[in-house]
């Protein structure tokens, strides 16, 4: 039986040709949600360019036909452009607000329509609940959700007997075959942990190289005096420290050290081993409670509440650093570390630098292509971030920028990924973290 799908605002901003995935089901856009994609059309934000384009799409449909009356799309389905029920609200819905416009045109298209099943789709939760208790279906865009299974690690344990795990520290390498694994079963920088199953329990570290598991090469580094703490971290320097590969995702909890490792890291390259021009760290604005409302001074100075976390984490590497070489106001000046929102990133090309972005789980999938695609010859680009603590009101753990970018590039050799799990900011932040 074919449905009717009513599209949320939020919707098309996340994914403006989300209209095309309802297979030969019915799409209905209420009036109030092109209301609301021109309210934002002028804006120079990532909303600002996914408003436009939404509306660049119904422009192209309309050449096609009356959005009044339905255009039928290439999949058999139709798009339709409703207002909602001549503005008769149900009882309780204020008209003042566009959701309840947004809910209001789903009440009246399920009271007209008794063949059809009538399902509202939002990334909004409240509009959800809103739309439960006025008894009509409600779920959340589902086209770039992540299905469990597809949340990527980055890493397995396989079990194997001693005899391997000597053969592979002697000879530096092991085939996939000699543990009974093919190779399309593990994926490029993919870490693993042999483990004997025997009683002596020996492991080893290995990555997947495409061809064979082989040792680990970064394993005594420590890029600007940093050291690894744990095993996820020194798999991270492992992705972090190798030049070829041009794109890492490191996600965990807070407190795991994602940035400290990224910012140490690019540092090195940059000062050190001068790999990189410049090393950028860039993070969205994006609010954890109230916001304070506009900020005093130039840009530079708005910016500072939003990039203290960056200080705080470049302030813990020069204190570990006793020489005049990471003093950062210097590495500033000389124009050697550039830190900045990524509000200005749009229509830029960023070649031969170290990018760092902060707080990746707050992106949206169109703001990490946009970001990704900014990359010029010879960068690398590093995304960090907690995907347990989002808070942008339309992301989730299962759809956010970070976990959607380590999930598409997981089969790609010119990446790779860590989730990183024990907390080495202090024993009181580890402990709140697991308990609140």
């Amino acid at each position: 039986m074919k449905k009717i799908f009513v599209l949320d605002t939020n919707v098309l901003l996340n994914d403006p040709r989300a209209i095309y995935s309802f297979e030969d089901n019915d799409v209905i856009i209420p009036l109030a949600v092109l209301e609301e994609i021109d309210n934002l059309k002028t804006k120079s934000s990532d909303l600002g360019f996914n408003a436009r384009e939404s509306s660049r799409i119904l422009e192209e449909l309309r050449s096609r036909g009356n959005l009044h009356d339905g255009v039928e799309l290439d999949s058999g389905g139709t798009v339709k452009i409703v207002i909602n029920g001549g503005l008769e609200l149900p009882e309780g819905l204020s008209s003042s607000k566009m959701d309840n416009r947004i809910i209001s045109t789903a009440i009246h298209l399920q009271e007209e329509n008794s063949e059809k099943k009538v399902v509202m789709v939002s990334d909004d939760i409240n509009l959800r609940l809103i739309c439960d208790a006025y008894g009509v279906k409600a779920e959340e865009h589902s086209s770039t959700k992540l299905k469990e299974e597809e949340i990527y690690s980055g890493f397995k344990e396989i079990n194997c007997s001693s005899s391997l795990i000597d053969k592979f520290f002697q000879e530096e390498k092991i085939s996939p075959s000699e543990l009974n694994q093919l190779n399309d079963s593990l994926y490029p920088n993919e870490f693993v942990q042999l483990t004997a199953d025997d009683r002596n329990k020996n492991t080893a570290l290995a990555r997947f190289d495409g061809e064979n598991l082989v040792t680990l090469r970064y394993n005594k580094s420590q890029p600007a005096k940093i050291r690894a703490r744990n095993r996820e971290q020194q798999l991270a320097f492992e992705l972090l420290l190798d030049d070829q590969i041009k794109l890492v995702t490191l996600s965990g909890k807070a407190g795991t050290g994602k940035t400290l490792l990224a910012i140490a890291t690019g540092l090195s390259k940059v000062v050190d081993e001068q790999a990189f021009s410049k090393l950028l760290v860039a993070r969205p604005i994006q609010p954890m409670g109230k916001e304070l409302g506009f900020l005093p001074g130039d840009v530079e100075e708005k910016m500072g509440p939003w990039m203290q976390p960056i200080f705080d984490n470049l302030d813990f590497i020069v204190h570990r650093n006793k020489d005049a070489r990471f003093a950062y106001q210097k590495l500033l000046d000389k124009d050697l570390i550039q830190i900045e929102a990524l509000t200005y990133i749009r229509g830029r090309s960023v070649p031969d630098q170290f990018i760092v972005i902060d707080e990746a789980q707050n992106l949206s999938l169109h703001e990490v292509k946009t970001i990704v695609t900014r990359a010029g010859e010879g960068s690398k680009l590093i995304f960090t971030g907690d995907p347990f603590q989002i808070d942008n009101p339309y992301l989730n753990f299962h759809k956010n920028g970070l976990n959607y970018l380590a999930h598409k590039f997981h089969d790609q050799k010119i990446a790779g990924h860590v989730m990183l799990k024990e907390g080495e900011r202090s024993e009181l932040a580890e402990i709140a973290s697991d308990l609140l």
